[in-house]
């Protein structure tokens, strides 16, 4: 399979877990590239659910090179736990798995200031954080005070820990925040370093050298293109790029050795957290939504804001991102309506804008324009071919292809891995 950037084409939680999971099966590695784990991927194998934080889907395939790259955040102990619970469930790590020694580390510390700062602000100004302290050490990677999984290697890094552990607290107590206790912090990292050094490499050189070699390489982002910190609803967006360019910046391999990029979208729309979202939905069919499609996030549990599909955002997503092929997931939750809508502009103060407004208080005041389409009323769970699917199914997906200017390369119509239909990829 050509070297491929899976990337989310709305707010996050499309459904990229599965598609990779899918995809995985075709690549010689999986690499993550930006994020932490306040993401979450969820892949159901048979009547197994498995949702992956840090570590790439690949990691439930067998034989497979899965690789945290350098522009991911990595909080040491909770890596630890996924890896236990991983294993436990007969995943292998040794010689599978291999972490970035430049990628930066969440301290206790980062997750203390990332509560404390949330909890100072008033209501309508929070951006919805996961409080998992990704935000401070991208922060701190920013502002060159970051500690990086080589640190951890290092004989001096008690002392180093220590040091931004007493600077982080003065920060918390000048906020109201709670301290972190330096003692169980140290000790409690320096175990950890000692597991996890056999996984800590040059990444980097690893990666170019797979493609050196003619290795097929999936890259994997999390969150969503509404969630870059660049292009995405700022300031309720995430700490880094989610979007294709980060593959680049956060694993070390040139753009040139990449051949395509995938954008998983849902048929519908939905975010999580604080934020503008036009077509959501605050009545009965949000309701409806969010039920049929289980729209509760795999890291937090918080429900989903749910609403029409949002073209305007999918077009942006697909000149941003300059994506090859849609992988289109949730088909299936839409089966039960007798209507459909599409945002297909949005209308504020008279004006009309097809694009996204960047002054994010123009965006809040915005209203989606719609227009409607015939549902099918009828289940495409069990199709297992396109032609097989409704015909108004068929129609509401070539319009959604048509208005956001990218080709149907997957279509997905349920949560396991052979409700997936592929297309064109």
């Amino acid at each position: 399979m050509p070297n491929t950037v899976l990337v989310g084409v709305q707010w996050g939680d499309e459904g990229k877990g599965k598609v990779i999971d899918v995809l995985t099966k075709e690549v010689d590695v999986v690499v993550r590239y930006q994020g932490g784990n306040n993401a979450g991927h969820t892949v159901e194998i048979g009547e197994e659910k498995n949702i992956l934080h840090l570590i790439p889907s690949g990691i439930l395939h067998p034989g497979k090179m899965c690789v945290i790259g350098n522009g991911v955040v990595v909080d040491p102990v909770a890596l630890l736990k996924e890896m236990d619970a991983l294993e436990s469930k007969g995943a292998k790590m040794a010689g599978h798995l291999f972490v970035s020694d430049r990628a930066h580390i969440v301290c206790p510390y980062h997750r203390a200031l990332d509560a404390g700062r949330e909890a100072k602000v008033k209501s309508e100004h929070k951006i919805g954080t996961t409080k998992r302290g990704i935000g401070p050490a991208y922060g701190d990677k920013s502002s060159r005070q970051g500690l990086r999984m080589v640190d951890l290697l290092d004989p001096i890094f008690p002392e180093m820990l220590g040091q931004r552990i007493d600077e982080a607290n003065c920060v918390l107590k000048a906020i109201g925040g709670e301290t972190v206790d330096k003692k169980q912090t140290i000790t409690e990292y320096c175990e950890a370093a000692k597991r996890l050094a056999p996984y800590i490499t040059d990444t980097i050189t690893l990666l170019n050298k797979a493609v050196d070699a003619g290795k097929s390489i999936l890259f994997e982002g999390a969150q969503g293109t509404m969630l870059d910190i660049d292009f995405g609803t700022y300031p309720f967006v995430t700490s880094s790029n989610s979007t294709s360019g980060g593959a680049c910046t956060g694993t070390g391999i040139p753009p040139h050795r990449i051949d395509r990029v995938i954008g998983v979208i849902k048929a519908y729309t939905t975010r999580v957290g604080e934020g503008p979202f036009p077509t959501e939905l605050k009545d009965n069919m949000g309701s409806l939504l969010q039920k049929e499609g289980g729209e509760f996030g795999a890291t937090t549990g918080r429900p989903r804001r749910c609403g029409w599909f949002d073209a305007v955002v999918a077009r942006h997503a697909v000149m941003i991102n300059g994506i090859d092929f849609l992988a289109m997931t949730k088909l299936d939750v839409l089966d039960k309506l007798e209507t459909l809508k599409i945002c297909v502009a949005y209308e504020c103060n008279g004006k009309e804008y097809t694009s996204i407004p960047a002054n994010i208080r123009i965006l809040e005041k915005c209203r989606p324009v719609y227009e409607q389409m015939k549902g099918w009323n009828s289940s495409t769970k069990e199709v297992t071919r396109y032609d097989d699917l409704p015909k108004e199914a068929k129609a509401y997906v070539s319009r959604l292809c048509e208005l956001t200017g990218a080709k149907l390369g997957i279509l997905s119509v349920g949560p396991k891995r052979d409700s997936t239909l592929r297309i064109a990829i």
